[in-house]
C-alpha cells in the first residue's frame, strides 16, 4: 500500500534519511520482513542514489581484501553472490568478470600471497598467475606475478539502487513505504510522548515536510555524524570527505584493458590506489586518486564549502590523519594536478598507456569516518540507541554488501519499534 496523503495525520514508523543505496536496501528490507510498516523515506536531492552510490566504479568485490571476521567481509562474501542473482532476477546489467591483483615489483610478492591466503580462508576460488597467465587475461598489462579472483563483477548501481525504490513502494505488494525526494532533513526532536518529530526543508530552505515517527533510521552517508548530532547523539567520528578522481580511456584505447586490473594494496595507505576497471556499458576507468575535498559534495576541485571545511580543519583526527599519511597524499595530490604524473603512475601496471588515451571522469567523495585519533574507520559502523539506528561508516564494499547491510539496519528498527 503506497500512501498518498498529507503527511503527519498519523506518524510513521520508521523515518529513513538517505535514498543511497543502503538507505533503499532498508527500506526494501523491512517491507519483506514486515510488511505494512509504515515507512517514509527522506532524501534531499531530487533522486536516488546522486552520492556514493551513483559515483563508484560499479564493482562487485568479492571480499578478499578484508579481514576474516569483519563485517565487511562476511558482508561482501554474502552479498557478491546475492547482489548479481538480485541483478539477473530483476534485468539489471551486470556480469562476473573476475579480477587481476597483480605485483609488479618483488617487494609486493609477499603481500600477494598473504591474499591468495586470505581469498583461500573467505573459500574463494584464487588462483596464482605468472607473466604469461596474466598475458593470457590481460595482454596489455604487465606483472611479475598475480593472482585471479573469480567472483569479482560488474554492475549497474543506480540501477539497483533504483529497483530497491521501485520494489519498496510497490502498491501491489501493500510495500507500506513512501519516498520523499527534494527533502532535507533539518531538525530532529524527540516529543515527550515518545515519538520523534522531524521537520524538512527543500534546496531553497522553503519549510518542507513535518512528520512523526516512532522510530529513525540515519542513512544519510557524508552527512551521517551531523544526522546523529541532529538526533542528540554523539557519534563519536567524523566524515572527511576524500575524493577519489577518476580517467576514461577514449573509447580507441578502451582495449587495452578487458575486465579488472588492480594493484597489490599498500598496508600503508588506507586506500587501493589506481586500478583499471571495465564497466557494464564499455568504458574503462583508470583511478582513483584519493585527495581531500574541500566539501562534503566536493565533486570537482574547485568546489570549496567554507563551513565543511571550517568542521574538518576544527575536527583534531583531520591532523593526526594528515602526520601519519602526509608522504602518500603528497603523492596523490601531485598526481591529481598531474595527467603525466597519474599516467606514469598507471603506467606501472599499464605500460602502453599515454596522457593522451585518458580524459577525466566524473569523481567521487568517500564519506570516510575518522576517530578523534586519527584513526581511520576500516569497518562498517552502526551507531544509536533507543528509537535511533545510526548507520556510521559505509565505506566499499557497501554497494556489494547492500542486500545483507539493508537486512541487518532492518533488523535494528524492527528492534527498535518493538522497544517503542
Amino acid at each position: 500500500m503506497t500512501r498518498t496523503g498529507p503527511l503527519g495525520s498519523s506518524p510513521e514508523d520508521v523515518v529513513i534519511v538517505g535514498a543511497g543505496i543502503i538507505g533503499l536496501s532498508t527500506a526494501y528490507a523491512l517491507t519483506r520482513a514486515a510488511p505494512g510498516t509504515r515507512i517514509t523515506v527522506l532524501e534531499k536531492e531530487p533522486g536516488p542514489a546522486r552520492h556514493q552510490t551513483g559515483r563508484n566504479s560499479g564493482v562487485i568485490h568479492s571480499g578478499i581484501y578484508y579481514r576474516p571476521g569483519s563485517l565487511k567481509a562476511r558482508y561482501a562474501l554474502a552479498g557478491s553472490a546475492e547482489l548479481a542473482k538480485f541483478c539477473a532476477e530483476h534485468g539489471i546489467a551486470h556480469e562476473i568478470t573476475g579480477k587481476l591483483i597483480v605485483a609488479t615489483a618483488p617487494a609486493e610478492l609477499p603481500r600477494l600471497h598473504a591474499l591468495v591466503q586470505r581469498g583461500r580462508e573467505h573459500g574463494l576460488a584464487v588462483r596464482e598467475l605468472g607473466p604469461a597467465q596474466i598475458a593470457e587475461h590481460e595482454p596489455k598489462v604487465a606483472g611479475i606475478a598475480a593472482i585471479h579472483v573469480a567472483a569479482t563483477g560488474i554492475c549497474d548501481y543506480r540501477a539497483v539502487a533504483a529497483a530497491f525504490a521501485r520494489l519498496a513502494t510497490d502498491a501491489d505488494t501493500d510495500a507500506g513505504c513512501r519516498i520523499r525526494y527534494g527533502e532535507q532533513v533539518r531538525t530532529i526532536e524527540r516529543r515527550a510522548d515518545g515519538l520523534i518529530a522531524v521537520g524538512t526543508a527543500d534546496a531553497e530552505g522553503r519549510p518542507g515536510a513535518a512528520l512523526r515517527t516512532k522510530v529513525l533510521v540515519n542513512c544519510a552517508g557524508l552527512h551521517s555524524d551531523r544526522i546523529a548530532e541532529l538526533a542528540g547523539d554523539d557519534p563519536g567520528m567524523r566524515i572527511v570527505p576524500f575524493r577519489g578522481e577518476f580517467y576514461e580511456l577514449v573509447p580507441v584505447r578502451r582495449g587495452l584493458v578487458r575486465g579488472l586490473v588492480y594493484p597489490v594494496p599498500d598496508p600503508e595507505f588506507p586506500f587501493l590506489g589506481v586500478h583499471l576497471t571495465r564497466d557494464v556499458h564499455g568504458g574503462v576507468h583508470l583511478g582513483p586518486n584519493a585527495v581531500p575535498a574541500l566539501a562534503r559534495e566536493g565533486y570537482r576541485r574547485s568546489t570549496v564549502r567554507l563551513a565543511d571545511l571550517t568542521a574538518t580543519a576544527r575536527f583534531p583526527g583531520t591532523w593526526r590523519i594528515a602526520r601519519r599519511h602526509w608522504r602518500q597524499e603528497v603523492g596523490e595530490i601531485h598526481r591529481s594536478l598531474s595527467k603525466r604524473a597519474f599516467t606514469a603512475n598507471a603506467r606501472r601496471l599499464l605500460p602502453d598507456l599515454r596522457p593522451g588515451d585518458l580524459v577525466p571522469a566524473p569523481a567521487g567523495v568517500r564519506a570516510q569516518a575518522v576517530l578523534p585519533d586519527g584513526t581511520l574507520v576500516d569497518d562498517f559502523l552502526f551507531g544509536g540507541s533507543g528509537p535511533f539506528v545510526h548507520v556510521l561508516n559505509a565505506p566499499s564494499p557497501a554497494a556489494t554488501a547492500s542486500l545483507p547491510i539493508g537486512r541487518e539496519v532492518a533488523r535494528r528498527a524492527l528492534a527498535a519499534l518493538r522497544d517503542a
